[in-house]
Formats: structure tokens, C-alpha cells, sequence
């Protein structure tokens, strides 16, 4: 059986996207425990903005591989959200430190309502996409192997 690089990167980026799901579901699980008065939100947020990073580092280092191995459509499909990345850590409030979530205002409703609606949308695209990965990994050894 034939491996090609675009099937190593479709195993990383499956790898990494599970990494990626947990971290949404621990964000849609963090603004619920917010929304319900279960946690402090200096704590929410002390756990919280230390995850923000990692996640766009590492949702952008997969696709980097997808670039150099040629994967255009999983790329494109990444876009927006990196895009969305980009622009979510350019407009961020000011604090001392790096994240997103400001204490002293993650307990508006709008802006609650807004990280809960955004932890949801994350986790459903990631969702989605992981099971795209899935089918690329197969399409991608599938096509390598007949060319052998």
C-alpha cells in the first residue's frame, strides 16, 4: 500500500481536529457552567484564554500541510475560519495577557450569548470537517494506491 504525503497530512489534521473538538466542547461546557452561576468568571477565563492559542496555532499548522501538499479544496473550506481567527484575536479586548474572554465582561448576556453561540458553531465545523478528513484520508490512499 502506497502513502502519500497528503494522506499524512489528512492523519495529522484528523489527529488534531479531535484535539480541536475537545476544545469546543470544554468552551460550550465553560459558558454554559458561566451562564448557570457554577463558576467565577476570573476562573472561566484564567481556564479559558489559555486554550485560545493552541487552538489557532494548531487548526493553522494543518493547513500549512494541506498548502504544501496540495490539498486546495481542504484549505479553502479552513478559510473562513481562519479568517474568523484572525480577525477574533485582532479585535480582542485589551488585557494583560493573551485570550480572549475580559473577565469583567464575558458576563454581559450579549457577549455570553455570542462565546456560546461561537463555542457551538466551532465544535460543529470541527465536527463536520473531521469526518471530511476521514473521507480525504481514504480518497487520497485510495488514489495513490491505483496509480501504483
Amino acid at each position: 500500500m502506497a502513502f502519500s504525503f497528503a494522506a499524512l497530512t489528512y492523519i495529522i489534521a484528523l489527529i488534531i481536529d479531535a484535539f480541536l473538538i475537545f476544545f469546543a466542547i470544554f468552551h460550550v461546557i465553560a459558558f454554559d457552567e458561566l451562564k448557570t452561576d457554577y463558576k467565577h468568571p476570573i476562573e472561566q477565563c484564567n481556564s479559558l484564554n489559555p486554550l485560545v492559542l493552541p487552538e489557532y496555532i494548531l487548526h493553522l499548522f494543518f493547513n500549512i500541510l494541506f498548502l504544501f501538499a496540495g490539498q486546495w479544496l481542504s484549505l479553502m473550506f479552513n478559510l473562513p475560519l481562519i479568517a474568523y481567527h484572525i480577525n477574533r484575536y485582532r479585535t480582542r479586548p485589551v488585557m494583560s495577557g493573551p485570550g480572549l474572554y475580559d473577565p469583567t465582561s464575558i458576563m454581559n448576556a450579549d457577549i455570553l450569548a455570542r462565546c456560546q453561540r461561537e463555542g457551538w458553531t466551532k465544535l460543529a465545523f470541527y465536527l463536520i470537517t473531521f469526518f471530511y478528513y476521514l473521507y480525504g484520508l481514504i480518497y487520497s490512499l485510495i488514489t495513490v494506491s491505483e496509480k501504483v
